[in-house]
């Protein structure tokens, strides 16, 4: 997979853009997961008084298999009298949501995707359109980041891969049900602009990739999942996002690094005496590496600690 594809799919369902893609259809023929609950990529960030913020690391699409979650997640959401995420379930149920993608989806230049992409492309492009039973006239009509998008999430739906079992969604039910307060760290027009915002050879690479790689992304989904049930914060930073920051250091800049600093004033918000436990729930990249959120609130002086019972102690 190149560095590029590689990149989008991670971010795609560890790093926070899935939320305003709408649905996807997941099939149920992947084999089951370990019995085990996934281990959490969960931090607890202490602030004055009895406030502290819980930093769980989220992954966009799960299987019915990954839950029931670890005892320290259900714990971190008991200790919170509110819950938080990338977008509010208002505004996931709005539907503003879906009108403002398809308006930025939606060519209105009078020209077609085909312009955009180069022979070969567009050729392999109808080939899978064909296959998948997918609309080309329809596709016609589209931006290029949109038909890779779509392509890429259909990918790892053929793995049982699926949204609404993602962690986010899961919590937002929870809330609900609990009765519990729910907010959001960046609004519609926001998420929507990380991905309309993509440079028009970003966007034609994207589909280029998404084709070529048609018959491999689950081997890739396979160990993104795999990496996010083990916890394995390691892997995901090093070998997926600091690749990504050093080839595409613009796309990781606008995907993650511009994000994660418009979100720490908002976190520290919860962070000020009498606010009480806020649980957080944000894809699981926005918390990695040292330009993550938990490094930049290290940075700010809070106590950061990692909540991981199931995690392997430190040989001393």
């Amino acid at each position: 997979m190149s560095m590029l594809s590689r990149a989008l799919s991670t971010l795609l369902i560890a790093g926070g853009l899935l939320l305003a893609t709408g649905p996807v259809q997941a099939r149920n023929d992947a084999p089951a997961a370990k019995a085990t609950p996934p281990v959490p990529l969960l931090w607890k960030v202490t602030g004055p008084g009895d406030s502290r913020v819980y930093l769980l690391g989220s992954f966009h699409m799960l299987r019915a298999q990954d839950y029931p979650l670890a005892a320290d997640v259900d714990q971190a959401f008991a200790a919170s009298s509110r819950v938080v995420f990338e977008l509010s379930p208002q505004d996931m149920e709005s539907p503003q949501l879906v009108q403002k993608m398809v308006q930025a989806a939606v060519r209105t230049d009078g020209t077609e995707l085909k312009r955009d992409l180069d022979a070969a492309t567009w050729t392999k492009l109808q080939a899978y359109a064909t296959e998948n039973k997918m609309p080309l006239a329809q596709l016609q009509g589209m931006k290029p980041w949109f038909v890779g998008l779509t392509i890429t999430l259909g990918q790892f739906a053929k793995m049982g891969l699926d949204p609404n079992l993602g962690l986010d969604r899961h919590f937002m039910d929870r809330a609900a049900k609990a009765g519990k307060p729910t907010a959001g760290l960046e609004d519609i027009d926001t998420q929507i602009a990380v991905l309309a915002g993509m440079s028009m050879q970003e966007q034609q690479q994207m589909v280029a990739e998404a084709l070529d790689q048609v018959d491999k992304a689950d081997v890739e989904g396979r160990r993104l999942h795999d990496a996010w049930r083990r916890g394995d914060d390691k892997l995901l930073w090093t070998s997926m996002a600091a690749q990504m920051r050093g080839q595409y250091p613009q796309l990781y800049k606008r995907i993650n690094t511009d994000r994660n600093d418009a979100w720490v004033p908002k976190l520290q918000q919860y962070l000020q005496a009498g606010q009480g436990g806020t649980l957080v729930v944000v894809g699981a990249l926005h918390l990695l590496g040292n330009d993550g959120v938990v490094d930049k609130l290290k940075a700010k002086g809070f106590t950061v600690e990692r909540v991981c019972t199931g995690c392997a102690k430190p040989r001393r």
